[in-house]
């Protein structure tokens, strides 16, 4: 177990000093699994980093990507100049996944108790009391409302889209994972940190390696200018401003239709950027369920979030 102070004393070092720490996790894992292990590649900027620095160590580790057909053309595209990468699909596509389970909204967390609470779990019902303690209360009370949506609502997208994939060819190979995460991106990942560390030697599922978990956005973002490296182009260029580094276009990619975190992005949202830069995208994103879109327009109204195309009058 690690605690706060230690996170934050790895968060601190000078970023020369975080590369060698980083290097020293990826040789460790490599040597522990000799070197049957391979790296979890999203195409997005941290993993970008992440296959950078395991192969300018081990030049020959494979890399895998799930397309799930949430990505952006732009990270598909990135990913398509990559040598020796591995495409896994999934077994349903994202329609598929929140027709039968739900959609992804607010947080995994919040979602995942909303749809144990609807199908009648116990502990849900009991996070979401008025006996919850403080902490719970102050996680769950504004979201006290999706008890009653109109739609299914689901954390379980994750699995189906990329997680079960990428066991399923962890098992076949007996390759271990390097994951591109980062501490600082969620308290999830923070208390994952808290647990075991960048370097989790535990069998089955939770064994991964994470060597730049206690990286911040601002190393990956110097990292990338200081090797001049390569990123799928809608995230623009990394650029110096008043606040620090920044990218021009997308901050973040991930899976185009998550609405996690949406609800707390600045306007223009990762939708209303949408209905700019992938109208096609944007059209069926908010098209409903019934004709063959997503239905995500009816979930952002009952929501909250703003989703309206900032080019239209």
């Amino acid at each position: 177990m690690f605690t706060r102070e230690d996170l934050k004393t790895l968060q601190n070092l000078p970023f020369g000093m975080k590369i060698q720490k980083s290097i020293a996790k990826i040789i460790e894992w490599y040597v522990r699994h000799e070197g049957k292990v391979y790296c979890s590649f999203s195409g997005g900027k941290d993993s970008t980093v992440l296959l950078h620095l395991i192969r300018s160590q081990f030049p020959e580790v494979p890399a895998v990507f799930v397309n799930t057909g949430l990505e952006y053309p732009e990270v598909v595209a990135h990913v398509n100049t990559f040598d020796n990468v591995t495409i896994l699909r999934p077994k349903k596509n994202f329609r598929q996944v929140i027709g039968d389970h739900g959609v992804p909204v607010v947080s995994k967390d919040v979602a995942g108790v909303m749809c144990a609470y609807r199908r009648g779990k116990e502990w849900a019902a009991e996070r979401l009391s008025e006996n919850a303690n403080d902490f719970r209360k102050g996680l769950y009370r504004k979201w006290h409302f999706l008890k009653d949506a109109p739609f299914k609502i689901s954390n379980i997208c994750c699995y189906h889209m990329k997680e079960a994939p990428l066991h399923k060819f962890a098992r076949a190979t007996g390759l271990k994972p390097y994951v591109g995460t980062l501490a600082a991106e969620s308290r999830v990942r923070t208390q994952g940190w808290l647990k075991v560390g960048c370097n989790s030697f535990t069998t089955g599922k939770r064994a991964r390696s994470a060597p730049l978990s206690f990286w911040t956005e601002e190393d990956i973002l110097a990292y990338i200018k200081y090797h001049n490296l390569p990123i799928a182009k809608v995230y623009g260029e990394v650029v110096d401003t008043d606040k620090g580094l920044a990218t021009t276009g997308c901050e973040r990619t991930g899976c185009m239709f998550c609405l996690f975190g949406c609800h707390l992005e600045k306007q223009p949202n990762r939708i209303q950027k949408m209905a700019l830069t992938h109208p096609k995208q944007y059209e069926y994103c908010l098209r409903d369920f019934e004709d063959g879109g997503l239905g995500l327009r009816k979930v952002m109204d009952y929501v909250g979030i703003p989703y309206e195309n900032k080019a239209e009058p």
